[in-house]
């Protein structure tokens, strides 16, 4: 089925449904499927997330050929953004190390086992961790985070990202916007793919619950603290944003 049964009723996607659950993120989760999901996330992110252009606008304008900055990546799954980032840095002379976290020993496990990436640091760890041991990072950057979280963990996602990016750093959190367009235009642009490239993983699926589970820029704007502010994207995208001293 391309979209949800209830995508014609007139109060589909209204509201954020924080009740719904992504396949990907129970612990028992098919080990294989979780594996190919990261492997083809590398494809789909740079479609979905727009990763270049979070490069372009956030990360490049702080990097240096002669000073090495540092970049935090949250919730990082297979590392697939940090890559990226650190492949456009090296072809434009620039340098960048990039500190890839998650939680979830599954994903850095994976993330471990792909070719070696000149900087590129993968670590088990929490923002928490790292903000109580005092690190700071340039840029604390996440992919498709923020709605995963209920409104503790984001609020403390967000005063972490504070305190890593203290002393004139930036944080910047992208994610998607919920929206009806949104959603069908994911559902039917997945669909051609679902027994080919898709196949055997969790993205089609997850991606519709993902949608489902985001905010709009009108909700966040309602939470978000001072000093933080929120810019749309595209395609979808929102990105909730933070500057050091601003």
């Amino acid at each position: 089925m391309a979209v949800s049964p209830g995508f014609f009723d007139r109060d589909f996607l209204a509201r954020r449904d924080e009740a719904a659950v992504e396949l990907m993120d129970g612990p028992d989760a098919d080990l294989g499927m979780l594996w190919r999901t990261y492997d083809r996330f590398r494809l789909v992110n740079r479609f979905v997330s727009n990763q270049r252009a979070v490069y372009r606008r956030w990360v490049r304008p702080r990097l240096s050929p002669i000073v090495t900055r540092r970049v935090l990546d949250i919730g990082t799954g297979g590392a697939d953004l940090p890559r990226a980032m650190l492949a456009w840095a090296r072809g434009e002379g620039l340098r960048l190390e990039v500190t890839a976290i998650d939680p979830d020993e599954r994903a850095i496990a994976w993330a471990r086992r792909q070719p070696a990436e000149p900087g590129l640091v993968l670590r088990q760890v929490t923002s928490r961790e790292l903000a109580d041991a005092g690190e700071r990072f340039d840029v604390v950057t996440s992919n498709h985070v923020l709605h995963h979280l209920d409104g503790h963990e984001f609020g403390a996602l967000l005063a972490d990202s504070e305190r890593l990016a203290r002393g004139g750093g930036l944080a910047v959190h992208g994610d998607i916007e919920r929206s009806r367009l949104g959603y069908a235009a994911f559902a039917l642009g997945t669909l051609p793919f679902a027994r080919t490239l898709l196949a055997g993983t969790f993205i089609r699926a997850d991606g519709l619950t993902s949608i489902r589970r985001s905010h709009t820029a009108t909700e966040l704007r309602a939470v978000l603290p001072r000093g933080w502010r929120v810019r749309r994207g595209f395609p979808s995208r929102l990105e909730v944003v933070w500057s050091a001293g601003v």
